[in-house]
């Protein structure tokens, strides 16, 4: 350790959809890092594969739950049972299949990390977004109450719940382009830009090192400001 920055040396972190949402920045950043990245891009919706890509991974230190579909903008009236069970789906059943997974060899070892890139979208009402934001919400539920659970065995669970970072998901060029989210950008978050990936990706390396071990079931904001908490 030099310094305040981490270093992941010698860890072996399974960043699960690695080519979409934060994956890219994540996998750079641990790789700088000095991590060993398994850069997993298969789907997870279907039951038995978060096992299958766990078991492929072998050696599993660091779980970088990094989950994102495009959220739906339906009012809560209009939303039907498909679009609650597509977004639920993606976002939170793939977690306790992942973590059933990968939970015993980190007990076992009494060490891992397993980080979460969620959405303050849970953290703040937002307009026609209710499915995305109670599935968010849910996903921050989930690794409180893990957390707390397997933290006497050495594991540390715990949550970013971003918003206004810059991704190809939510904020790809042609959104940032756009007038009108320069200007709501500007109205919104405090900060007055978009938080950036890398900026993103190095704090969840931080969580992921050895200073960051007192940090049990908790969920760290990063959002310029947008949610005051």
């Amino acid at each position: 350790m030099t310094g305040n920055t981490p270093t992941l040396s010698g860890r072996r972190a399974l960043i699960t959809q690695a080519d979409d949402f934060m994956g890219p920045a994540l996998c750079e950043v641990f790789a700088a890092h000095g991590a060993q990245v398994i850069a997993d891009t298969s789907p997870l919706v279907d039951a038995d594969a978060p096992a299958r890509v766990v078991a492929a991974a072998g050696v599993v230190d660091l779980l970088i739950l990094n989950l994102a579909i495009p959220a739906p903008r339906t009012s809560a009236v209009a939303s039907s049972e498909a679009e609650w069970a597509a977004v639920f789906g993606a976002l939170v059943d793939p977690l306790p299949r992942l973590l059933r997974a990968v939970l015993p060899q980190m007990i076992e070892r009494r060490a891992g990390r397993v980080l979460l890139m969620g959405s303050a979208a849970a953290l703040r009402g937002m307009r026609n977004s209710s499915t995305y934001s109670a599935a968010r919400g849910a996903q921050l539920a989930y690794v409180q109450a893990v957390g707390v659970e397997v933290a006497p065995h050495g594991v540390r669970v715990n949550a970013i719940a971003q918003n206004f970072v810059d991704n190809p998901t939510y904020f790809p060029p042609e959104v940032q382009a756009d007038p009108r989210f320069q200007e709501r950008l500007k109205r919104e978050v405090p900060l007055g830009r978009l938080v950036g990936a890398r900026e993103d990706a190095e704090f969840a390396a931080y969580l992921c090192s050895e200073p960051a071990d007192c940090f049990v079931g908790q969920v760290f904001p990063v959002c310029g400001g947008w949610v005051p908490r």
